[in-house]
């Protein structure tokens, strides 16, 4: 322990300690403020100042906390175990496991130290390591819920699916109310719940003190009662559960549909013909992108299937390249040769981390990759563009059924939703019409109902050979940590996309914000 960490707290910083415990952080924060202008080396302090940051959701302000606290006290390992999920909150997961191999090597048994550790392997696809870590934990320290339902997620990514419901179903035993764990189940998409299980969901519902688990189970149910052929019921629930998810989180429509303007106008053929040649000439990434259950993950796992691509998952790099673009998307119209260059190197840096083979190609398959179509054309001008386009109705229905991880803020309310979609298809057409054929599009109907004419033309669009592999996508055996992991790993589904239609009479918000684009589908509306 470092002499500027004092041992004992002085009883202002106790009062401080105390009010951030009780999550009074108006009162914790000038309390700590007060005594770091006092005692500006405290060690501690800083830790908690840093906590308090972090609960505020500034994770940049308690990572530089953090690091000044190791500064003055590098053998403070609580500050250090902060920073790794800091860094892990940030989607920095190499990052935070250098700090936790630091802390394990100075504390191996430590479980909560492990139980990070295999969420940020999982992270980065180290899968097989984290199975093995969570099993380590779980035989120390058996009654822990949440450590069964992280061990569940990894276990489903890698096909183990039996095994996955199992983690779960022993996570739900040891606390009914975890509604995530009966969502996760449902997320399975091949788990049908029986009367029993619905039972104790409204059980667990009518329980339920947490917003979290509330959502969760409403989502669930929705499932639940939408098999049994309940529509009015089922949509209950999802609107519920949508509605409570949404009243936790930013999302504006608005700057959404003014981000898409600005790329609108920006992405002109003059533009693109000015900047003829820029960027980096690499030809490895290969982006499927658009709406989020628009099938994005079938067309990855059948591009997997092919000799010469690697399935990676929906990789974040692309959305920190953009943030490095000041007024972004406007910005970059001001870049130079030589910066679009330096920026397409830095994205297959940043993705290498998620490499597993040596194939030639790989696929970054984040749908909401769609708004950086501008930027990748500058920046990777050679790499390839899926765009997974599905009916508007059946893909904005079946996120409105989805509860998401993280991400997707426009999915939890019908507006919302046919806003985006709005916006998503109209700046997909300035693309079109800027750069003819630089987007490929895979049209979900087409692919399903006519499965090889529809393989054989998106391996051609990305100058790959037919491999008779991509007719059998679902017999590829590969991680996939998207909701469809389960659906993907079945032989091509036909009929998905007439789910929508008992919910019709509950859908006139979506309707009216998608507007004409549901009558010109696929195409977009006639003068986009």
């Amino acid at each position: 322990m470092s002499v500027r960490e004092p041992r004992r707290l002085p009883p202002l910083l106790v009062d401080a300690a105390l009010a951030l415990h009780d999550n009074r952080l108006e009162i914790a924060e000038p309390l700590l403020r007060r005594y770091l202008k006092q005692d500006p080396f405290d060690a501690r302090a800083i830790r908690m100042l840093a906590e308090l940051a972090g609960r505020l959701g500034r994770n940049r302000d308690a990572e530089t906390l953090l690091r000044r606290a190791l500064e003055l006290a590098p053998g403070f390992t609580a500050a250090r175990a902060n920073l790794a999920i800091v860094l892990y909150r940030q989607n920095r997961p190499t990052e935070a496991l250098a700090e936790l191999d630091s802390l394990l090597a100075a504390e191996p048994e430590h479980l909560g130290h492990a139980n990070l550790k295999a969420a940020a392997l999982g992270r980065l696809g180290g899968f097989e390591e984290a199975i093995a870590l969570y099993e380590r934990v779980l035989a120390a320290a058996p009654a822990q819920p949440k450590v069964w339902m992280s061990f569940g997620h990894m276990l489903k990514t890698v096909g183990r699916q039996a095994d996955g419901v199992a983690a779960y179903r022993r996570a739900i035993a040891l606390r009914p109310v975890l509604g995530e764990a009966w969502w996760s189940l449902a997320n399975l998409k091949t788990v049908r719940f029986d009367d029993t299980d619905v039972a104790a969901m409204e059980r667990a519902l009518a329980e339920a003190s947490e917003d979290e688990d509330r959502f969760h189970l409403d989502f669930a149910l929705g499932k639940a009662w939408e098999e049994r052929g309940d529509p009015d019921r089922a949509f209950a629930h999802y609107a519920a559960g949508n509605a409570l998810r949404r009243r936790g989180i930013t999302y504006d429509a608005d700057a959404t549909t003014a981000f898409v303007d600005a790329g609108v106008a920006l992405a002109a053929p003059d533009f693109f013909a000015a900047r003829a040649g820029w960027g980096c000439p690499a030809r490895d990434p290969i982006f499927v992108l658009g709406m989020p259950r628009a099938g994005s993950t079938l067309v990855e796992q059948i591009l997997a299937s092919h000799s010469q691509v690697e399935g990676t998952t929906e990789l974040p790099d692309l959305p920190a390249v953009a943030r490095r673009v000041a007024d972004y998307p406007n910005g970059l119209a001001s870049l130079t040769a030589e910066r679009a260059r330096a920026l397409g190197e830095d994205y297959l840096r940043r993705a290498a981390v998620q490499r597993r083979t040596d194939r030639p190609y790989f696929v970054d398959k984040l749908p909401n990759n769609w708004a950086h179509v501008a930027l990748i054309r500058l920046i990777l001008p050679n790499a390839t563009i899926i765009d997974a386009r599905r009916e508007p109705r059946a893909c904005c229905f079946s996120n409105y059924k989805q509860h998401f991880a993280r991400g997707q803020g426009f999915s939890y309310d019908l507006d919302d939703m046919g806003r985006y979609y709005r916006d998503y298809v109209r700046l997909m057409a300035r693309v079109d019409a800027a750069q003819p054929g630089a987007v490929h599009r895979v049209i979900h109907e087409r692919l399903v109902e006519s499965p090889e004419p529809a393989i054989r033309a998106l391996l051609a669009a990305c100058g790959l050979d037919f491999e008779a592999a991509c007719l059998s996508s679902h017999a590829t055996e590969r991680a996939v940590r998207t909701a469809s992991s389960e659906q993907v790993r079945q032989p091509i589904f036909r009929g998905g996309d007439r789910a929508w239609r008992p919910f019709a009479a509950h859908l006139a918000p979506l309707e009216r914000a998608l507007g004409e684009v549901v009558t010109s589908y696929p195409a977009a509306p006639a003068g986009w």
